[in-house]
C-alpha cells in the first residue's frame, strides 16, 4: 500500500528574490534628441550672432510708446471682437438648432455669408459702407425716419474693425457652440423636459455647463488666432501693432529689427493666452475621468524614459 504525499512534499518552493526591471533603451530617441539639440544650437547661434538683425535696435524699440500703443489697441480689438463673436456665436447656434425654420434658415445664411467671404474684404466693406449708405437711421420701415447719423461719423476705423472682426468671428463661434451643444446626450434634454424645465432654462442650467468642455479648447484657439488676425486691419489703416511697426520702419528703414519687435510682442501675448486657456480648460474639466498627463522631468518628456497618467 503506497503512502500519500504529505503537505510538505506537495508544497513547491517559491523564489522570493525581487525582480529587477530593466527599462527598454530607446537609442533612436537619444540620437534624434542629440540631432534636434544640435540643430537648435546652430539656429539659435545664427540668430543671436547675426549682425543684420540689429539686436540693439530691437531692444531700443521694444518698449517704444508707439509699439506699446499698438499693443494696447491690438488687445482691445481682440477682447471686444471675441466678446462680439462669442455672444453672437451662442445666439446663432441656438437659432440654427431651433425647430423654427425661419430662425434656423436665417442663422445658416449668416454663417454661409460671413464664412464664405474673406475677412479683409469684410473689413474694407465696413470701412467704406458710406459709399452705399450715406446715412444710417432708425424709423418705421417704408415710413418716416426718427433719427439718423452720418455713416462716416458713425462707423470709424475702430468701429469698422470691430464689426469686421467680431461679426466674422460670430460665424465660426456659432459652429463651435453648435458642436458643443450637440455633444450633450439627448437623454438629459428629455429628462429636463420631463421635469418641466423650459428650453431656455435647460440650455442655461444643463446643456451649456456640459458643453463648455467641448467649446473651451477651440474657443481658446480662436482667441489666439484673433490676436494675430487683428493685423489685417492694416488694410483700413487702424493703428494696431503691425501698423505701428510699419510706421516706425518706414521712417528709420530698420525693417527687420522692427518686425522682430512686433513678433516678440505677438509671441508674448499668445503665450499668456495659452496659459489662460490651459487653466480655463482645467477648471471646466473638473469631475471628469479625463486623464491628465503627470508632469515629469524634461528628460522623461523629451526622451520618453518614464510615463504615466493620473486620474
Amino acid at each position: 500500500m503506497s503512502s500519500l504525499p504529505g503537505p510538505a512534499e506537495t508544497r513547491q518552493e517559491v523564489d522570493t528574490t525581487p525582480i529587477k526591471a530593466v527599462p527598454v533603451r530607446h537609442y533612436g530617441r537619444w540620437v534624434a534628441g542629440v540631432i534636434i539639440l544640435f540643430l537648435a544650437f546652430i539656429v539659435i547661434r545664427s540668430v543671436v550672432t547675426n549682425s543684420a538683425l540689429q539686436w540693439p535696435v530691437v531692444g531700443q524699440f521694444l518698449f517704444d510708446d508707439r509699439i506699446l500703443n499698438g499693443v494696447r489697441n491690438t488687445l482691445l480689438l481682440t477682447v471686444i471682437s471675441m466678446i462680439i463673436g462669442i455672444v453672437g456665436g451662442v445666439l446663432l447656434a441656438v437659432m440654427r438648432l431651433s425647430p423654427n425654420p425661419l430662425m434656423s434658415g436665417a442663422a445658416s445664411i449668416y454663417i454661409w455669408l460671413f464664412r464664405g467671404t474673406p475677412l479683409i474684404t469684410q473689413l474694407i466693406i465696413w470701412n467704406f459702407l458710406a459709399l452705399a449708405y450715406s446715412r444710417i437711421g432708425l424709423g418705421i420701415p417704408f415710413g418716416p425716419t426718427f433719427i439718423s447719423w452720418d455713416t462716416n461719423t458713425l462707423i470709424t476705423q475702430f468701429v469698422a474693425s470691430l464689426l469686421g472682426l467680431g461679426l466674422n468671428e460670430a460665424a465660426y463661434m456659432a459652429e463651435i457652440v453648435r458642436g458643443g451643444i450637440q455633444s450633450v446626450d439627448s437623454g438629459q434634454l428629455e429628462a429636463a423636459s420631463a421635469l418641466g424645465m423650459s428650453r431656455g432654462k435647460t440650455l442655461r442650467r444643463i446643456v451649456l455647463p456640459q458643453a463648455m468642455r467641448v467649446i473651451i479648447p477651440p474657443t481658446g484657439n480662436e482667441t489666439i488666432s484673433m490676436l494675430k488676425t487683428t493685423s489685417l486691419v492694416v488694410a483700413i489703416g487702424y493703428f494696431e501693432l503691425m501698423v505701428s511697426a510699419q510706421t516706425i520702419y518706414s521712417q528709420n528703414y530698420k525693417t527687420v529689427p522692427i518686425l522682430i519687435v512686433a513678433a516678440v510682442w505677438y509671441l508674448f501675448m499668445t503665450s499668456v493666452l495659452t496659459v489662460v486657456q490651459y487653466y480655463i480648460e482645467k477648471y471646466f474639466a473638473r469631475g471628469t475621468s479625463r486623464a491628465v498627463t503627470r508632469p515629469n522631468k524634461w528628460g522623461a518628456r523629451m526622451l520618453g524614459f518614464r510615463g504615466g497618467v493620473q486620474r
